[in-house]
């Protein structure tokens, strides 16, 4: 991974990318509409969050713990004090 929450660095043999015939794309904007479209896509449950676990946030040390070693698919979620 690279980007915002990985390195911003990455070791790449480009024979991977093109001899499979991969496509590599990235960006750091998107139109208002995207947003809008997603916002929707939610709405209507066709798009899902996938919370792997919720922690209360007095417990923000192990999340972070946990987020750092990126073994997980989905969100950490932290619950505030009721």
């Amino acid at each position: 991974m690279a980007g915002e929450f990985g390195d911003p660095l990455v070791e790449l043999d480009l024979r991977a990318l093109y001899l499979t015939d991969l496509s590599l794309f990235g960006c750091t904007y998107q139109d208002d509409a995207v947003f809008e479209n997603l916002v929707s896509y939610i709405e209507r449950g066709e798009i899902r969050l996938v919370v792997v676990r919720a922690y209360p946030l007095r417990e923000i040390g192990r999340v972070q713990e946990q987020f750092l070693a990126k073994n997980f698919t989905g969100k950490l979620a932290l619950i505030p004090p009721g």
